[in-house]
């Protein structure tokens, strides 16, 4: 007999090392999925297809008996691939909702003496949860700061300091400007970000401090989840104020080595904003190798956009600091040392 887990239940097993199968089709595998899950599809693209009319144009029984077909032939190859994923003989199944489909797979797991834990309404029902989760209050610092700041790197600095942070731009592969994903790997599907962002958040004390850098709404095709996203809107800010000309040499040495038409078409998602002038000029600039001039036209319409966003936050919860050099190191341990003046930690 199967065991029908809560979503929170299902989360807690996993943490015990028990594998867990997704038995959706390849392409809702791919869609989004629980991060670690291994998919030993049940149906099919196309087979699923096939029930599922068969299912809407004739009756229950009909969608039965052309599902068994399919699966029939395919038992066995479903029982190697689970011995393939692991040595226990435990497993955690889901499907989209926790119906037809993973308690198929879960008689069969049984019936060669696993123990199965089925979730309880599914994939469906994870990421509900998983929404859900990110309405609970976290204890958020904000590292804001001009284009070109470092920021990333010294939000990892501040991690190697023993801090909690989340990297929202590591996980969504992209860097958030129009040169994002530049020398980037592919961006998560939008799902898929916010599983595998829900895997990292599990794993913090809400209630001691975790560092973010202030991003967008959307990095690349990703998007934070809304309630997270207010959260660190509302949250304190800490704004670094870097040099522009360092700023400048920072981004030149981050993207010239990059291909000069992979840039010039980044500078062209963002002509609207920059002009037609200053666009002009920008890709000039790159076909003669000056990049620091490319840098600073660009920077121009990025540090007008910070601005404005920096402005619609509540002014009191925004605390400027000045930092010089470029030792990430010692800019993380000035930021600490400045968030335990001001009592934010």
């Amino acid at each position: 007999m199967s065991n029908i887990v809560s979503c929170a239940e299902f989360l807690t097993l996993q943490q015990k090392n028990i594998a867990i199968v997704d038995v959706r089709t390849p392409a809702e595998y791919k869609l989004g999925h629980i991060p670690q899950a291994f998919n030993v599809p049940l149906f099919s693209d196309e087979e699923r297809v096939v029930v599922g009319t068969k299912y809407k144009q004739e009756n229950k029984e009909a969608a039965i008996l052309q599902g068994l077909d399919y699966v029939g032939p395919k038992m066995s190859g479903f029982i190697k691939s689970l011995q393939r994923i692991t040595q226990k003989k435990e497993v955690l199944l889901h499907c989209w909702r926790g119906g037809h489909r993973s308690r198929s797979m879960a008689w069969l797991f049984e019936l060669v003496g696993y123990t199965v834990y089925i979730l309880d309404g599914g994939y469906k029902a994870y990421r509900n949860f998983m929404l859900e989760s990110f309405s609970q209050r976290a204890n958020l610092i904000i590292l804001g700061g001009m284009t070109g700041s470092g920021k990333s790197d010294i939000l990892n600095a501040i991690h190697s300091f023993g801090h909690q942070i989340i990297d929202l731009e590591s996980i969504a592969h992209h860097k958030g400007s129009a040169f994002g994903a530049i020398g980037q790997k592919e961006q998560p599907t939008p799902q898929q970000f916010e599983n595998n962002l829900f895997a990292i958040w599990q794993g913090l004390d809400l209630s001691k401090v975790i560092w973010l850098e202030d991003e967008s709404a959307s990095i690349g095709k990703t998007s934070i989840p809304s309630p997270l996203f207010q959260q660190i809107r509302s949250s304190k800010v800490i704004k670094i104020e870097v040099e522009k000309d360092l700023r400048v040499k920072r981004l030149v040495s981050e993207y010239a080595v990059f291909g000069k038409d992979e840039l010039k078409m980044a500078v062209r998602k963002i002509e609207k904003r920059l002009g037609n002038l200053s666009t002009m000029n920008c890709l000039e600039a790159i076909d003669n190798d000056d990049f620091e001039t490319a840098v600073t036209h660009i920077l121009r319409y990025y540090d007008k956009a910070y601005s404005k966003g920096l402005s619609n936050r509540d002014q009191e919860t925004v605390y400027s600091l000045s930092v010089e050099g470029s030792d990430t190191m010692e800019t993380a341990r000035k930021i600490i040392q400045f968030a335990k003046e001001k009592s934010l930690i």
